[in-house]
C-alpha cells in the first residue's frame, strides 16, 4: 500500500491556525474510519517547541481529554487586543473585559486650570499635581494665577543683615580701617555670590570671583590713596574692572545670548562689590549712624505687616535708630536724615532680592547682603555732608 493510501488528506493540516509556528498532529492519528496508524519517519515533521505569537493567549494546563476552546466572540466583545477573525490557540482562553476607569472625584478647579494654561510666547508645561511639579517654576504658576512674584528674604537673611551691619557699626566706631576690613570682606564675597545667583547663572565660579576681586582691588586701592580720594579710587578701580570682563567676555566661545548675558551679570556684580568698598571711606560716626540704621530697617521690613505699613515702619525704625546712634556718637540732628537715607538704600536692596521667586540661597547671600550694599553710596554721600 502506497503512502497516499496509507495516510490519506487530513484537512485539518491546512487549517491549523497557527499554520507553521503551531503545534502538529499528534503521533498517533486516527482516520475517519477508526483505523490507527504510526506518522511516517520519512515525513517531514513540523516544530513542535513553543514559538513566539503576536497575540496573547496564555496557556491553561488541562486534562489530557481537554474540550476544544469556545468559539471566538464576536467583534463588539472581543479582548483588547485580538484582530477580528483571529482564532485563539488550543488550550487559550480570551482576556477578561477591561473594567471601565471611574470618574474623578472632583474636577479641577479654575485656578488650576488657569495655571496649567501656558502663557502666550512660553514653553507649555505638564500640569501641576500635589505633589509638585519641577517642569513648571512658581513665578511662571503666580503669574498664571495672577499673583505677584516677589518674596522678601524673611526674617532669618533680616537676622544676618542687622549682625552683619552692627559688626559695621561696631568696627566703624573702633577708628582703624584694618579692623573694618574683616567685616567688608565678608560683605563683598555674599555679595558678589549672591548676584550672580538671583540672575539665574550658577555656578559662575570664573564671575564670582572676577567681582570679589575687584572689591579687594578697591579696599587696596582706599587704604593706599586714603578716604581723601575715595571716589576716584572706586571709579578707577570699576573701570579697569569693566575693561577686563569686556577682553574676558570677547575670548568667550557661548553664543551671543550667553555672553551678553554674562558680561551685563558680571558687570553689575562687580560694581556692587566695588561700591560696597565705600564703607571706608566715610567718617566713622557716620558708619556708626549708617550701620545700626541699615540693621533697624531691614528687621522692621521683615515683620508680618500689610505692604505700605511694612515700608512705612521700616523707614521710621531707621529714622529712629539713626537718632539714637547719632545722638550716642555726637553726631547731631544729622543722624536722622543719615538714617532715613540709610534704610531707604536697605529697602531698595531688599527689593532687589525679592525679586521672581527666589530660592533660599539667594535669599541668604543677596538678601543678606544687598540692603547694606545698595546703602553704602548713601552713608558716604551724607555722611559728607552732614556728619
Amino acid at each position: 500500500m502506497s503512502n497516499d493510501q496509507q495516510y490519506p488528506y487530513d484537512p485539518r493540516g491546512s487549517q491549523d491556525p497557527h499554520g507553521s509556528h503551531g503545534g502538529s498532529y499528534d503521533h498517533d492519528h486516527h482516520d475517519p474510519y477508526g483505523q490507527s496508524y504510526q506518522q511516517d519517519p520519512n515525513v517531514t515533521q513540523s516544530w513542535e517547541g513553543q514559538t513566539w505569537d503576536t497575540q496573547y493567549q496564555p496557556t491553561v494546563h488541562s486534562a489530557p481529554h481537554a474540550q476544544p476552546s469556545q468559539p471566538v466572540p464576536s467583534a463588539q466583545h472581543a479582548p483588547y487586543g485580538h484582530q477580528q477573525g483571529a482564532p485563539l490557540g488550543p488550550g487559550s482562553h480570551p482576556l477578561p473585559p477591561e473594567a471601565p476607569v471611574p470618574p474623578l472625584a472632583h474636577e479641577p478647579t479654575a485656578a488650576v486650570a488657569e495655571a496649567v494654561a501656558p502663557v502666550a510666547g512660553e514653553p507649555a508645561y505638564g500640569a501641576p499635581t500635589t505633589g509638585g511639579n519641577t517642569r513648571i517654576t512658581d513665578a511662571q504658576r503666580a503669574r498664571a494665577e495672577g499673583r505677584s512674584p516677589i518674596i522678601p528674604p524673611g526674617i532669618q537673611p533680616a537676622g544676618l543683615t542687622a549682625v552683619l551691619g552692627l559688626l559695621l557699626a561696631a568696627a566703624g566706631a573702633t577708628g582703624s580701617p584694618y579692623v573694618l576690613l574683616l567685616p567688608l570682606v565678608l560683605l563683598q564675597a555674599v555679595t558678589a555670590a549672591g548676584w550672580f545667583r538671583l540672575n539665574g547663572m550658577w555656578p559662575a565660579r570664573q564671575g564670582i570671583a572676577l567681582a570679589f576681586a575687584g572689591g579687594v582691588a578697591a579696599d587696596a586701592a582706599l587704604l593706599i590713596v586714603g578716604r581723601e580720594h575715595a571716589p576716584a579710587a572706586i571709579v578707577g578701580t570699576l573701570g579697569v574692572w569693566v575693561l577686563l570682563i569686556l577682553v574676558l567676555q570677547l575670548r568667550s566661545h557661548a553664543t551671543a545670548d550667553e555672553r551678553m548675558h554674562g558680561l551685563m551679570a558680571t558687570v553689575a556684580s562687580a560694581a556692587l562689590t566695588i561700591v560696597a568698598a565705600g564703607y571706608l571711606a566715610p567718617e566713622s560716626d557716620a558708619l556708626v549712624v549708617g550701620g545700626v540704621a541699615v540693621a533697624a530697617a531691614t528687621v522692621a521690613r521683615a515683620l508680618p505687616l500689610p505692604g505700605a505699613a511694612s515700608v512705612f515702619v521700616a523707614l521710621l525704625a531707621a529714622t529712629g535708630a539713626g537718632i539714637a546712634a547719632g545722638g550716642a556718637v555726637g553726631a547731631g540732628s544729622g543722624g536722622a536724615l543719615l538714617g532715613l537715607g540709610a534704610g531707604v538704600g536697605a529697602l531698595v536692596g531688599l527689593r532687589a532680592a525679592s525679586y521672581d521667586y527666589p530660592s533660599r540661597f539667594v535669599h541668604m547671600t543677596a538678601g543678606v547682603a544687598l540692603p547694606l550694599t545698595a546703602a553704602a553710596p548713601i552713608v558716604y554721600l551724607l555722611g559728607r555732608a552732614l556728619v
